[in-house]
């Protein structure tokens, strides 16, 4: 970072008065640092985030605005910046921490700016406070954890005298059916329905808060043989539903294994579920997208309004009545996180009789072609 000069007093280069303005009146802290690495200039900003005078500041090296455990790698980064000064952020993907007077650090964003002058390159550096993002955004982020750690327990803990009431109100439907009247059996009935969806809705949100908790690592997968094993699970519903399935070559992946089959048993399955008279026909396909695959489910169903876009992806929300097609309303919500979890996004295109198609991005495991 350079100097334009170092008398805060004096002019800049035409047109320094206007520049100067600028500067002062930026919203965030301004840093004019010369090829020496010495602090030329600083607004006023700069003065309230770090609590120097300016004065105090002129003339001397950019790190006394480093903590002591940075200074090194912030040598390295003028280091790399050096050799290639374009504007760009400082440290892209590493946090950035300042020094205050009084010793306390802040949580920074800096953006790097070449400039000349008649004493040579200078760098104008922008330096955003984002202490209180930083707080907010690990607050949060404990808030998710907990949260998440609270489904898991509460939805394991449920399962076992759950297990309980299911076995043995079947065992007593079993045992009495017919020694008590029709009210009688279609209470008992009620009751068994209601504990096996019950049991459901709890695998279900135990598989959702594993998504986050118990994710594995990101590494090489092969879609093809993910797939296969998928069909296999869903061999009985294929062959219920009379379906077909066209599955163009797929590409390798970096994502969870279990997760990316999770993920593929959900859209697929939907697939199957929501179809109409005729005999479900489901295709899968990829193609590359940059340095990702965008994947495609698509099916010749019911079909979503576009106006449901958003509602689908959230957690117990059904466009039809419970009657009209089983499950707990959590699938997709399920198959949003585990993509969100691996860099990308999901999102349908649909018409209502029409049938729809779920697109997804991946990372590619290696150039994607």
């Amino acid at each position: 970072m350079s100097a334009v000069t170092t008398d805060p007093a004096s002019s800049l280069d035409a047109p320094s008065d206007l520049f100067r303005l600028m500067v002062e009146a930026a919203p965030h802290a301004m840093v004019v640092v010369d090829a020496a690495g010495k602090i030329a200039f600083i607004n006023r900003r700069g003065e309230e985030l770090f609590g120097y005078r300016r004065d105090e500041l002129i003339g001397q090296p950019i790190e006394v605005l480093v903590p002591e455990r940075f200074r090194d790698l912030h040598r390295a980064e003028v280091g790399r910046y050096a050799v290639d000064p374009v504007v760009r952020p400082m440290g892209a993907g590493v946090e950035l921490f300042g020094r205050r007077k009084d010793g306390t650090e802040i949580a920074m964003e800096i953006g790097l700016n070449p400039m000349a002058s008649s004493g040579g390159s200078v760098t104008l550096a922008s330096i955003m406070d984002i202490t209180e993002r930083k707080r907010i955004e690990d607050r949060i982020r404990r808030a998710n954890a907990e949260l998440e750690q609270f489904a898991y327990i509460a939805s394991h803990d449920l399962q076992e005298p759950l297990r309980m009431v299911a076995s043995f109100t079947e065992l007593l439907g079993q045992r009495y059916r017919g020694q008590l009247d029709a009210k009688a059996d279609q209470y008992m009935f009620y009751a068994i329905d209601g504990a096996r969806r019950m049991q459901r809705l709890i695998a279900d949100l135990l598989a959702y808060s594993r998504v986050g908790s118990q994710g594995g690592p990101l590494v090489p997968v092969a879609c093809d043989s993910v797939v296969q094993r998928v069909l296999a699970v869903l061999q009985p519903a294929i062959a219920e539903a009379g379906a077909s399935l066209d599955i163009a070559p797929l590409p390798a992946v970096q994502a969870d294994e279990d997760q990316l089959g999770q993920l593929l048993q959900n859209l697929i399955g939907n697939a199957l579920k929501f179809r109409r008279d005729a005999a479900p026909h489901v295709r899968i396909a990829a193609r590359a997208q940059g340095d990702r695959w965008l994947f495609s489910v698509a099916d010749n169903g019911i079909g979503i309004e576009t106006r449901y876009a958003e509602r689908v992806f959230q957690m117990f929300q059904r466009l039809h009545e419970r009657g009209a097609f089983e499950g707990s309303g959590i699938g997709l919500a399920i198959a949003k996180r585990i993509v969100e979890r691996h860099g990308g996004r999901i999102w349908f295109e649909s018409a209502p009789g029409e049938g729809t198609t779920f697109f997804f991005t991946l990372a590619a495991a290696g150039p994607a072609s």
